[in-house]
């Protein structure tokens, strides 16, 4: 009997919430009660284990677990020997010093505080490597109330937006300590098991940033066309009935859609269809 893939996926929050609909969209069985906690997922040989955020790399890299789906701030501040294995493109956000306005504007202003952070080994680790000294204040969360309750000068925390911390009366400042999103991690030794839940997910990826043109171009114009649609490697060049013309076809970002069609139309080409991707494989 084969034995199954064992991969750690959030069991709560913005990172559960993407990583559920993008396992999906790759073909595999997710759970539909947020109460389930283990999903076996016969046809594809993987059994999910929907766990804490924060306590998933650390199942991988002890060897509990194969692979896992988390935030590159959980797994640095983890200190699990789990490894990256791709960036999945979600659940970004920003590390950052935030405190009294006007009180701080650089890092060296932090040296002999008190800064409250849920993130403490991550924090750590960057100012030993900047030389800084302060006390870290550990919270499992809510750090932004810190500065007002007089439990720490000021916070380190995870910014999407900032209007928690604005809210809270604090001001970001500072270097960037880390930039985050969502990542796919392996124990080093289920690396090569890796493969096709990776090649899943890029096709996922590759579905959500791109779309499919296809257009008729008179055969004369077809290398500036091709400038414009260029594709991952290159256009499809097909003949049509009529020899002056030929139909192309090629992949394009989605965000660029009406600036490329413009740009072909007023090249020449016509009949510009654009469709979505379900799925693919680059």
């Amino acid at each position: 009997m084969t034995e199954l893939l064992k991969v750690a996926v959030p069991n709560k929050g913005i990172l559960s919430e993407y990583a559920t609909q993008m396992l999906e969209e790759a073909g595999y069985a997710v759970r539909k009660d947020t109460k389930t906690l283990r999903v076996l997922d016969s046809v594809n040989g993987i059994e999910f284990f929907y766990l804490r955020p924060r306590d998933i790399a650390t199942y991988v890299g002890t060897g509990a677990l194969d692979l896992g789906l988390t935030g590159l701030d959980l797994l640095a501040d983890s200190r699990s020997d789990a490894v990256r294995v791709a960036d999945l493109n979600f659940g970004k956000s920003t590390f950052r010093f935030a405190g009294e306005p006007g009180r701080f504007s650089q890092l060296a202003d932090i040296s002999g505080k008190r800064v409250a952070t849920a993130y403490p080994d991550l924090l750590q680790d960057f100012l030993i490597a900047n030389g800084v000294t302060a006390a870290i204040v550990k919270l499992d969360g809510a750090v932004e109330t810190a500065v007002s309750l007089g439990v720490a000068d000021l916070v380190a925390d995870v910014v999407s937006s900032g209007n928690t911390l604005r809210q809270a009366g604090l001001e970001i400042f500072g270097p960037v300590i880390l930039e985050s999103s969502a990542y796919l991690i392996a124990n080093s030794s289920s690396l090569s098991k890796a493969t096709t839940l990776l090649r899943r997910l890029n096709g996922v990826l590759v579905a959500r940033e791109f779309v499919i043109f296809d257009y008729d171009c008179p055969a004369s114009l077809v290398e500036q066309a091709s400038n414009i649609t260029p594709g991952i490697e290159s256009p499809t060049i097909s003949p049509t009935k009529d020899a002056e013309w030929v139909a192309v076809r090629a992949l394009v970002r989605r965000e660029l859609t009406n600036e490329k069609m413009d740009e072909l139309y007023d090249l020449g080409a016509r009949a510009i269809l654009v469709s979505a991707i379900h799925a693919a494989r680059i």
